[in-house]
């Protein structure tokens, strides 16, 4: 067990990008985030899924991304850039304070002051997506085929909702590593 705070809470509600906003809080429904590009109890099945034909509808455990400020500053320090903000990375959740966020074990779950529970679902895999943000942001060329590597372990989780609620920067996050 362990606890971290909330620095941010983001939304990706602009269809034309996976990049976050800053918003006071979210409400978190079972299907996960309302108006976030996420949101859903089916998605379609990607290269993720490759047991099922791409497009196959099945369960979406990507419902919330989660990063760590320290994992951040660790991902900036390997690029050798002032910072990655979460906002790039399309995070939801933007913690200070989880130990090595990325290898939470599949099955924790992390709990909101309100009640609200999430189920992790397992890290969130570096694609080069990100790394064009981060190059476009500090125009320098090369900064995309930094990402992948220098996020590797640090991309932080991805996980699913298992009760509703309200998160609010601020809240601290209780991981119950259930073994």
């Amino acid at each position: 067990m362990g606890v971290g705070t909330v620095q941010f809470v983001l939304l990706a509600d602009d269809p034309s990008t996976f990049v976050t906003r800053v918003v006071p809080f979210i409400d978190i429904e079972l299907a996960g985030i309302p108006n976030d590009r996420h949101y859903g109890l089916l998605r379609p099945a990607d290269s993720r899924q490759k047991i099922y034909k791409r497009g196959t509808p099945v369960a979406n455990r990507r419902q919330i991304s989660i990063v760590s400020e320290e994992e951040c500053a660790l991902i900036a320090q390997k690029m050798n850039i002032p910072e990655v903000r979460p906002e790039w990375l399309g995070a939801n959740l933007f913690v200070r304070g989880v130990e090595k966020l990325t290898e939470l074990p599949v099955g924790t779950r992390l709990l909101f002051p309100d009640g609200t529970g999430l189920i992790c679902e397992g890290e969130n895999l570096p694609c080069v997506h990100p790394g064009k943000i981060i190059e476009q942001v500090y125009e320098q060329d090369g900064l995309r085929k930094k990402f992948v590597p220098a996020a590797r372990k640090k991309r932080g989780i991805v996980c699913s909702v298992e009760r509703e609620g309200v998160i609010t920067t601020g809240d601290t996050v209780e991981v119950v590593r259930l073994s």
